[in-house]
């Protein structure tokens, strides 16, 4: 064989072995962190060393958990009953405890293995949160909103809260394994689970009045309602819509209900797609099912771009990341960042209508890091700018730090590559 003939076969080799690389990343890409175990570090991936982002990430917890009681916790500790040590979370701003802030900081809890706070937290709305009583419209749920003492200010249930509860639930399953009582994680979730989807309409009074309440999913269109309840209730929040976690309820959750689990992903992939503007990527805090906007006298700015969907590309990003099976949430995460950059990096506000004019100054913290998660998804290099955003922006601290820093601790952990599936047991 001449020297010109081997030199051609050496070609051939090293392309194909270059296009065998670029196929196993591409697979890689499309199985998702959740399946190949390898999440990114985006902070890393930035410059910044390792050691110094889980530094910066254990004192925002400590901060948000064990700091300052006046100007910078969230955590407050509640003594004890006979499950244990008692906490809750607390939006300070409102002075109330909500299922929101609870499953995310027990979500937070058990991403960063602090096993005390999660059990504290889930003591607590296991204590006072959740009904039990066999004839409460909310029988298996969790009342959305209480006073710091325990006495609820709305005995209703708002879905978020159930699903983030389930996930953190199988989670700590996973990573520090079933005890009892309360305290048998996987247990917990398969029923906290089966309720979203399969409770029966009750009728009872609540300190508010007559309330109707089912399940928490449309059967039909596979879709998270906003409310639980009757036909009257039929819109969602497109940032309650939860794909990654659909998809390990799929393969977890109770045998018999894991097919709709995998259909509920697929329709929440495809309703993102319907609910945010073509333009900007914003999409609006309450939806019809068909992703149109949808207010309602109470909420007339529900239809417009506000602080629940601060959450929504977060969703579609992790899912992307985590999974990697519809790659339009790349396009999505694109133009919302494509957007906001639009706007200064250094000087979006924080509340838009879809088309995006600014309703609201404030360049929010809770804003800056959902919109570093998009960077998961993203493809463009601006996608590198949010993550300098999220890095250089200071822990919240002050009246509003329970929302700001929620997401920003959820963020965080997501931009390290710190957010991670823990395979229920």
């Amino acid at each position: 064989m001449t020297q010109s003939a081997r030199s051609v076969l050496l070609l051939f080799g090293c392309l194909a072995l270059i296009a065998q690389g670029g196929q196993a990343r591409a697979a890689e890409a499309k199985a998702g962190a959740a399946v190949t175990g390898r999440y990114r570090n985006l902070f890393v991936e930035a410059g910044v060393p390792a050691k110094d982002v889980a530094k910066k990430l254990e004192a925002a917890f400590q901060q948000l958990f064990h700091g300052d009681p006046s100007t910078e916790a969230i955590y407050y500790a509640a003594g004890r009953n006979a499950n244990g040590e008692l906490a809750y979370v607390t939006d300070v701003a409102h002075h109330d405890v909500r299922t929101e802030g609870m499953s995310y900081g027990m979500m937070i809890a058990v991403q960063l293995d602090k096993k005390a706070e999660f059990d504290a937290l889930w003591n607590w709305s296991k204590t006072y949160m959740y009904h039990a009583e066999a004839d409460h419209p909310a029988r298996g749920f969790f009342s959305w909103s209480m006073k710091t003492d325990g006495t609820p200010n709305d005995e209703t249930p708002a879905p978020d809260g159930e699903e983030y509860f389930t996930m953190a639930l199988y989670f700590a399953s996973g990573r520090w394994g079933n005890g009892s009582g309360i305290d048998n994680y996987r247990a917990e979730a398969d029923r906290l689970l089966t309720d979203m989807l399969h409770r029966e309409i009750l009728r009872g009074r609540t300190k508010r009045g007559p309330y109707a309440c089912g399940n928490m999913f449309d059967e039909k269109l596979k879709m998270v309602r906003f409310v639980p309840g009757l036909d009257r209730n039929g819109f969602t929040d497109p940032s309650y819509h939860l794909p990654a976690f659909y998809e390990l309820w799929a393969q977890w959750g109770p045998a018999a209900d894991r097919a709709f689990w995998a259909e509920a992903a697929a329709a929440s992939r495809d309703f993102f797609q319907k609910a945010t503007n073509p333009v900007t990527g914003l999409a609006p805090d309450y939806a019809n099912f068909d992703g149109t906007p949808y207010s309602l006298k109470w909420n007339a700015g529900a239809a417009n771009f506000r602080f629940d969907a601060w959450r929504t590309a977060m969703n579609w990003s992790v899912d992307w990341a985590w999974w990697g099976k519809d790659g339009r949430e790349r396009g999505l995460s694109d133009r919302i960042q494509a957007f906001f950059a639009s706007k200064g990096m250094e000087t979006y506000g924080s509340v838009y209508t879809l088309a995006g004019e600014q309703l609201r100054a404030g360049h929010a913290p809770g804003l800056i890091a959902t919109n570093a998660v998009a960077s998961l998804a993203a493809t463009n290099p601006r996608a590198k700018e949010f993550v300098k955003a999220l890095w250089e922006c200071p822990v919240p601290s002050g009246k509003e730090r329970y929302y700001d820093g929620t997401l920003y601790l959820l963020s965080m952990l997501h931009v390290s590559g710190q957010f991670r599936v823990w395979a229920a047991r």
